[in-house]
């Protein structure tokens, strides 16, 4: 995606005081507007975080190090990794004047949760997770031949829900069978039952590429005043909803499934995306969406279909979300699977 200024937006580069937060003190930062959103020099928000900015490719891709953190960028992109896993930003990162720039959105939504994940405040533990099984009843979802979607989503939520269970987790699911849930009363079953955290389980299809789209990808909710990366674009608009209140832990819930999914598994790594779905909108508690993989692969689909692998989605799924509990609360001792 290329960004084109006029002459006007190309000379509005100031020196203000927007602060960089970290473990240094505040930083004076430039910044530019650019299409009505505010940009920061990557040099000094890095600074601010305790992060060395290299050249991998001039002009190309710009990679930031830290003690326990690599993340790359490419400019005049959307697409990221951190520490190896693909993540998606709301806007793309722009070079201007030899010096890259990063949109003060993506710093505060994906780049500063991933640096600096949320911690829960002293005795506020994660133990409900509410499992939401894709489609249902009259909306089978995806379907290749006799295998539906909301067949095999169920199938890995119960599975999922037994690897949770193991791990000490209390777990719910929206629907224990087949019949249709509407979108909204999903997130609204989560409350209800007091989760934690929401984790909505589906599988992916790309008809016009059948043969070679395979992988997984891990959605949640976009920020108030970005574009969605999901190519169908659920939701519109581009407000504020109330699952916005936990766009920090809706991240690093998405990263580390994604994490878990593509590491364990070495599953194609679609990455971590945003999406305004009905069900991550409305979810008070964090909340993500996992395409597992795509039934329209010719291999993949396969291998879904059978309880084997099944159990290693859910053994992955599960291992990202303990993962996510060890850093929210790093105290909590380790539970295995």
């Amino acid at each position: 995606m290329k960004l084109v200024l006029t002459p006007f937006l190309l000379a509005v580069v100031v020196l203000c005081s927007i602060p960089v937060w970290g473990k240094s003190a505040p930083r004076q930062v430039e910044h530019i507007r650019l299409s009505g959103q505010v940009y920061l020099r990557l040099a000094d928000w890095a600074a601010g975080r305790e992060l060395d900015v290299r050249w991998v490719k001039r002009d190309e891709t710009v990679q930031l190090n830290g003690r326990s953190a690599r993340l790359m960028l490419e400019v005049d992109s959307r697409e990221a990794q951190f520490n190896g896993v693909e993540v998606w930003l709301s806007f793309p990162v722009v070079q201007r004047g030899g010096a890259c720039y990063v949109s003060r959105l993506d710093a505060e939504t994906t780049l500063y949760p991933l640096l600096s994940p949320p911690g829960n405040r002293a005795g506020v533990r994660i133990k409900n997770v509410c499992l939401d099984p894709g489609h249902g009843g009259k909306d089978p979802g995806y379907c290749v031949g006799p295998n539906q979607e909301k067949q095999y989503a169920l199938l890995l939520a119960q599975e999922l829900r037994q690897c949770l269970a193991r791990a000490g987790f209390k777990v719910s699911l929206t629907r224990t069978s087949d019949k249709f849930v509407d979108l909204p009363d999903r997130p609204e079953v989560a409350r209800q039952q007091a989760a934690d955290l929401f984790v909505s389980v589906h599988f992916n299809a790309a008809e016009a590429s059948r043969s070679t789209v395979r992988g997984a990808q891990v959605f949640c909710l976009t920020p108030a005043g970005a574009s969605s990366t999901n190519a169908r674009g659920e939701g519109g608009g581009a407000g504020w909803c109330p699952g916005n209140r936990n766009n920090e832990r809706n991240l690093f819930l998405a990263y580390e499934v994604q994490s878990a999914l593509t590491r364990k598994l070495g599953v194609e790594d679609h990455g971590v995306r945003r999406a305004r779905f009905a069900v991550l909108q409305d979810a008070v508690m964090p909340a993500i969406l996992i395409e597992a993989g795509f039934m329209s692969h010719p291999v993949e689909g396969r291998k879904i279909f059978t309880a084997a692998y099944r159990h290693e989605l859910a053994q992955a799924i599960a291992e990202g979300i303990l993962a996510y509990q060890r850093r929210i609360e790093p105290r909590q001792s380790k539970q295995n699977l």
